[in-house]
């Protein structure tokens, strides 16, 4: 009796250590962002609702499971959605277009990801903008992503990179270190365009109220589709810079970007329309914590094409107010003027011609869950 006792007393401390060694969980996590958006546009006023401008509308599922010694298997699922009006975020064809990756992680030697999911350079960038990168009301992200006549051939910043294999450090005294391998992967909308494959290096440190990172990403030739036209985009380079620092309640931060594109094969239809040339986007910026629940953002960006007549400067400021840890509501004020041949635009705000200037104001509330 005592042996049978003794036997299952033994097997129930192997399943308890083996249920220990296997916990896993999974968490359902969101974001509802929605506001108000007053543009002046060339001179026509329009109003309209819109989805994400503090942070996108999103929901998504995240887990681990540990799988003993310091390992764990992680995932990470996230679709970005309109809020407004219920349709899917930049790609009705994609279903987790904002990440979808799966992975293994140690505690002392990193973690090893691979699917879809944010660049080194993404995250180098993003702290040392006041609005967060944010592809609705973000100057940074507008830059970024702004077309004209000079760049239609150029490659723009990548920030989410499918079928990609990722390793990220873990924190050593202050500094993390990235690195990304990206094969080439296609999108449909809203411009059918075949991306290239990408390498993409970053560096940051964090402590003593300082945050510097520097990022390096090179894109190999890819294709896009306007209409029955059919450019290449260059081979570009890219260089990153980010910093910041906290004095108090005060933030200061400063992005700087620089994309150096490829010359155009010749005869090509890049060549013929002259629209590869290297840029660069300039950011000073700082984020004030005023009280527990109010935060007041301000930042000034410079676009500048090189070897063209083309330049956008640009200035907005932003105030978010919590009225819980999860809900909040927020207001939004900027302007942009495009000289030359620029048509840069808050996302989704086409220009009609080069030479328009934006004026938008915006009130908005946020809610996590």
């Amino acid at each position: 009796m005592r042996l049978v006792r003794r036997s299952i007393c033994a097997a129930a401390m192997l399943l308890a250590a083996q249920a220990a060694s296997a916990q896993s969980s999974v968490t359902l996590y969101g974001v509802i962002d929605v506001f108000g958006l007053w543009n002046n546009n060339g001179g026509t006023s329009t109003v309209s609702m819109r989805s994400g401008g503090n942070v996108g509308s999103l929901f998504g599922f995240k887990g681990s499971e540990d799988l003993g010694g310091g390992n764990k298997a992680d995932f990470a699922i996230e679709n970005g959605f309109n809020i407004n009006n219920g349709t899917f975020l930049a790609d009705s064809s994609v279903m987790f277009y904002r990440q979808s990756w799966v992975g293994l992680s140690n505690e002392k030697y990193g973690s090893l990801r691979f699917g879809r999911q944010y660049t080194p350079s993404f995250f180098i960038a993003y702290p040392a903008d006041p609005f967060r990168l944010d592809e609705a009301l973000g100057l940074a992200a507008s830059a970024v992503l702004a077309r004209d006549p000079a760049t239609n051939g150029v490659q723009y910043l990548n920030g989410r990179q499918s079928n990609a294999v990722q390793y990220l450090s873990p924190t050593l005294a202050g500094f993390k270190f990235s690195a990304l391998y990206g094969f080439s992967a296609s999108v449909t909308q809203p411009t059918p365009t075949t991306f290239g494959n990408v390498m993409d290096f970053s560096l940051q440190y964090s402590g003593y109220g300082l945050y510097a990172g520097v990022g390096y990403q090179n894109q190999r030739p890819g294709q896009q589709t306007l209409g029955p036209i059919v450019t290449n985009l260059v081979a570009s380079e890219r260089f990153t810079g980010a910093i910041a620092y906290r004095l108090g309640i005060v933030n200061l931060q400063a992005l700087y970007i620089y994309t150096k594109p490829d010359d155009a094969p010749a005869g090509s239809v890049a060549a013929r329309m002259n629209s590869v040339h290297s840029y660069s986007i300039a950011q000073l910026g700082a984020t004030v914590q005023v009280t527990p629940f109010d935060t007041f953002e301000a930042a000034f960006l410079h676009r500048d094409v090189r070897g063209a007549h083309d330049n956008t400067p640009a200035v907005q400021i932003g105030w978010d107010h919590s009225l819980s840890k999860r809900t909040s509501i927020y207001a939004r004020a900027g302007y942009m003027k495009n000289n030359g041949n620029s048509t840069m635009s808050w996302t989704g705000i086409a220009v009609s011609k080069p030479q328009t200037s934006q004026t938008m104001a915006a009130v908005g509330m946020m809610h996590r869950f």
